[in-house]
């Protein structure tokens, strides 16, 4: 359980005073670089917060996974001894079980597709969901497509057949990667580098701008454009930090936050750009993919997990909107 030090219960006796106190929010990040589009995003809502609250609120990011890895934080959160954190949704899939529905395998046939769900009533609905279970979802960040990536190009849903290949710490992360014929061997994101390097897996899955910025070209130079998950990354709150803030300044946070995506996005669609050139740069060769076969092979992982009225609604939902 993470100590909260005299550091740490400033901002807490602050708020437990009815935030009559300036505030400066800690949050979490586990990217490497500074110019990474989720940390940037960050730092630009604290710059929104701090103009909406007359200078009384910030935020300032720990990025570099320095207050620990995703799910390190998440712990956090849950006890207050954490504000805010940057997170992929796949973590929060065994603790909120509507983030597991845009996380579905070729759930968004878009980039467009992706942001116009999850800015309407179905992404709303996931963020509310984690409420009950101590977090408060403030925005989705995006976080590309994510594809397959290893030592030889994957073309076909015959190609992972028995490869071992990183996911991250998610029931349906495993369940996906098998469904594709392969063995799930899930770790954290970094540990991922040293795993191919040394042969411990045999490939990994993620966007572009990840596979670019920690070098995992280096190891794996074959980037297979499965464009397998769209599955956004979430920006959360602790529900105990939240719950001490008056009504006016919640609203002034989740208004900073909302008023970030677009920030986000554009520097998203900067970065992938950027590192797609780097990586071609770097040696990484990018390959075209019979994707019909994987989605062919998909149904026992919607069959397992989608499984409550909610969930299928939300799926229907989703793929209805236009």
């Amino acid at each position: 359980m993470p100590v909260i030090t005299p550091v740490r219960l400033a901002p807490l006796l602050a708020l437990a005073l009815g935030s009559a106190h300036a505030v400066e929010f800690r949050s979490a990040d586990i990217h490497n670089s500074d110019d990474y589009p989720t940390v940037v995003a960050v730092k630009h809502m604290s710059q929104l917060l701090e103009q909406k609250s007359g200078g009384k609120h910030r935020i300032k990011v720990f990025n570099k996974g320095a207050l620990g890895n995703e799910k390190e934080t998440i712990d956090q959160l849950k006890i207050g001894a954490l504000d805010i954190a940057r997170v992929n949704i796949s973590p929060m899939n065994g603790i909120c079980q509507k983030t597991q529905v845009p996380t579905m395998p070729f759930l968004f046939h878009s980039v467009e597709h992706m942001r116009r769900s999850l800015d309407g009533p179905a992404g709303e609905e996931i963020l509310k969901s984690c409420e009950e279970q101590g977090f408060i979802g403030l925005a989705f960040y995006d976080s590309g497509a994510r594809s397959m990536y290893a030592k030889k190009p994957i073309r076909s849903v015959a190609d992972v057949k028995g490869m071992k290949v990183r996911v991250q710490q998610s029931d349906l992360w495993v369940a996906l990667v098998g469904a594709m014929g392969g063995n799930a061997t899930p770790m954290p994101f970094g540990e991922v580098y040293t795993g191919l390097k040394t042969g411990l897996i045999d490939a990994a899955e993620n966007n572009i701008p990840s596979y670019d910025s920690v070098k995992h070209y280096e190891s794996a130079k074959y980037y297979s454009k499965t464009e397998h998950s769209m599955a956004p990354e979430m920006l959360l709150m602790s529900k105990l930090i939240w719950d001490k803030l008056p009504k006016a300044e919640q609203d002034m946070v989740r208004a900073a936050a909302r008023e970030s995506v677009a920030f986000q996005r554009r520097k998203w669609d900067e970065q992938e750009s950027k590192s797609l050139a780097a990586v071609k740069a770097g040696g990484a060769e990018i390959a075209e993919v019979d994707k019909k076969s994987f989605q062919a092979v998909m149904g026992p992982v919607y069959d397992k997990f989608m499984t409550t009225p909610d969930l299928k609604r939300l799926v229907k939902t989703i793929q209805d909107t236009k």
